[in-house]
């Protein structure tokens, strides 16, 4: 006997007499909606700075326009269905912006439509769980603008990159100068 179903949770009475009520929960659509990826910004006086942090993406789905970013996709050890939209606080200009698809995250580089400091980055002042700062790109108005944050080496290029340099012509041997002298170089004196 069902004696309330409340989102899904449904109160049973098993018997009369006894008075027993049990919660059994009973699988529904909530479940099987997406999560939500982390996403991390910062900006500049031109442009707005957006990386979902996600591995492994697969049938990801991605639209910029003016005013929002959406992106959905299956990621992660398990392939979940992951899904975010962003409303923008102000506009940008999407044919001027950038992506970049790297090993754990979606990088965006949006160009702002209006020059200028945004107070937040959503439309909405209520901010969202999954939406963090990223200190890493952050930079103050006072800061300068000198790098381009496309162009900033991340682990995985540095990791790719390792071991290629131009060792042509080094010789280890040739690193140490005969005439130099070095304080370990001195004889010991006997112990007595």
């Amino acid at each position: 006997m069902v004696i309330a179903d409340v989102q899904g949770i449904s109160f049973q009475k098993h018997s009369e007499t006894a008075g027993k009520i049990t919660i059994g929960r009973e699988i529904n659509s909530f479940h099987k909606m997406a999560l939500h990826p982390p996403v991390y910004w910062a900006q500049r006086n031109d442009k707005v700075l957006v990386s979902v942090q996600l591995e492994d993406v697969k049938d990801e789905k991605i639209t910029v326009n003016n005013t929002t970013l959406s992106f959905s996709g299956k990621g992660g050890s398990a392939q979940n269905d992951y899904h975010v939209d962003l409303e923008f606080y102000s506009n940008i200009v999407p044919e001027e912006s950038k992506q970049r698809k790297g090993g754990r995250e979606y990088f965006f580089d949006l160009k702002k439509k209006e020059e200028g400091f945004w107070p937040r980055l959503l439309k909405d002042s209520k901010k969202p769980p999954y939406l963090k700062v990223d200190f890493n790109r952050w930079k103050d108005e006072d800061d300068s603008d000198v790098d381009d944050a496309l162009n900033e080496p991340n682990l995985e290029d540095l990791m790719k990159n390792m071991g290629t340099a131009d060792t042509k012509g080094f010789d280890p041997g040739e690193a140490n100068d005969a005439d130099s002298e070095d304080s370990d170089d001195e004889e010991l004196p006997d112990l007595e």
